[in-house]
């Protein structure tokens, strides 16, 4: 039980905003797939390839890269007149400590931001 003079401090807007769209981007199975599969192979994917992999509609998958590009989850490079994609190994290795920041649980350096 918390006392009057007791103030719960709550995560920061901006980083709770930041976390928010974490999760927002990773609540659909297909981009789940996508960074799963981007971060297996550790190595550039066109569209082409990525379309192959998951098995939808090239369009499907350029939204889906498009919303995973946007939180940084995925970097993207542009070669000729393609796309190249490949996992952000130093965003998505954050998403963890944002999911026990949000469910109370301790982190490693607490007041420390990751990401």
């Amino acid at each position: 039980m918390m006392l009057e003079d007791e103030v719960e401090e709550l995560l920061d807007r901006e980083v709770a905003q930041r976390y928010a769209s974490w999760f927002r981007a990773l609540a659909d199975p297909t981009r789940v797939q996508i960074a799963e599969l981007l971060a297996r192979k550790r190595e550039q994917m066109s569209v082409g390839q990525i379309t192959t992999a998951v098995g939808l509609a090239q369009s499907t998958i350029s939204q889906h890269l498009k919303i995973l590009a946007e939180v940084r989850f995925v970097l993207v490079e542009a070669s000729g007149s393609a796309n190249l994609y490949r996992i952000n190994e130093n965003c998505l290795s954050c998403f963890p400590t944002a999911a026990d920041v949000v469910m109370g649980r301790p982190v490693a350096a607490p007041g420390e931001t990751p990401c």
